[in-house]
C-alpha cells in the first residue's frame, strides 16, 4: 500500500525520494508519494520520476486498491525495478495553482451555504479555472456579485488554513450540514483529514490547499448557468491581489 505522504499537511512538498514497489511499462508504484492522485474534483499532479540511469514523465496518477499508480511515458534508460530508489519531482507551478483553486472553492462554497443555503453538489478544479455546482439555488446577477464580494472579503482577512487528521466522530459532530458528503466516505475511514479555515470553514477534504487565504489572490466569477431545476453552475478564475 502506498503512503500518501502529502497528508495531512505536507501538500507544499514537490520534491522527494521513495522506493519502487512495482513497475511496468505503464506505471510505477512507490512505497510513498507526494503526487496527488486524481479525486474529489481535483486533477492528478504531473511531473517526473528519476532513478539511476533512467527517467520518465508522470502524466497521470491514480489510486488502485490501496496503491498509487504513477502512469509514465517517455521512459529513458532501463525501467526501474522493485527496491530501486527514485526521486520524484512534481510540477510545482501546477500544484500551487491547484492548491489556490481548491482552497478558493472552499471559500465560495462556504459563502453560498451561509448566505443562500446552497450545498455544493460537485466541483471541478483546474489550474486556470474552476467550477462549482450548487443546489437548491437560483442566483440572480446581483447574487453572483455579492458572492464574489463576500468571498474576497474573507480572503482579505487572511485567516490561517489548518490541515489535520480528526476522529470521524468529532468531524461528524463539528461539520455543518451541507459542508460534507460524509455518507460517500466509507465508515471504516477514520480518522478523516479536515481542512479548517480559521473562524470560517471546517470541511473534510483530501485535496491540496494553501496555508493562508491571502495566498489565493482574488476570486473573479466569470460565468453562471442553470444546470437544471434548482441547480446552478458557477465558474471562476483567480487573479493576483
Amino acid at each position: 500500500m502506498s503512503e500518501q505522504r502529502y497528508l495531512p499537511d505536507a501538500d507544499g512538498v514537490t520534491e522527494f525520494e521513495a522506493t519502487v514497489e512495482d513497475a511496468t511499462d505503464e506505471y510505477v508504484v512507490l512505497d510513498g508519494t507526494y503526487f496527488y492522485p486524481e479525486g474529489g474534483g481535483q486533477p492528478a499532479d504531473r511531473g517526473a520520476l528519476e532513478w539511476d540511469g533512467g527517467r520518465a514523465e508522470v502524466r497521470d496518477v491514480r489510486k488502485n486498491h490501496g496503491d498509487v499508480r504513477h502512469y509514465v511515458e517517455g521512459i529513458e534508460g532501463e525501467r526501474p525495478e522493485a527496491g530501486d530508489r527514485v526521486e520524484g519531482r512534481i510540477d510545482a507551478e501546477r500544484r500551487e495553482a491547484h492548491r489556490r483553486m481548491h482552497t478558493a472553492q472552499h471559500v465560495v462554497s462556504r459563502v453560498v451555504l451561509d448566505e443562500y443555503g446552497g450545498e455544493t453538489a460537485g466541483n471541478q478544479i483546474r489550474a486556470d479555472r474552476s467550477r462549482i455546482d450548487f443546489e437548491p439555488v437560483d442566483f440572480s446577477a446581483e447574487d453572483v456579485e455579492r458572492i464574489e464580494h463576500l468571498s474576497n472579503e474573507a480572503i482579505a482577512r487572511d485567516p490561517s488554513v489548518t490541515k489535520a487528521e480528526r476522529p470521524r466522530a468529532e468531524v461528524e459532530e463539528e461539520v455543518d450540514e451541507g459542508r460534507s458528503l460524509l455518507d460517500l466516505i466509507p465508515d471504516h475511514v477514520d480518522p478523516l483529514r479536515v481542512v479548517e479555515i480559521e473562524d470560517f470553514d471546517y470541511c473534510p477534504c483530501g485535496g491540496t490547499h494553501v496555508d493562508s487565504l491571502a495566498e489565493i489572490g482574488r476570486i473573479r466569477i466569470t460565468n453562471r448557468e442553470s444546470k437544471g431545476a434548482d441547480t446552478e453552475r458557477m465558474e471562476f478564475v483567480l487573479e493576483d491581489s
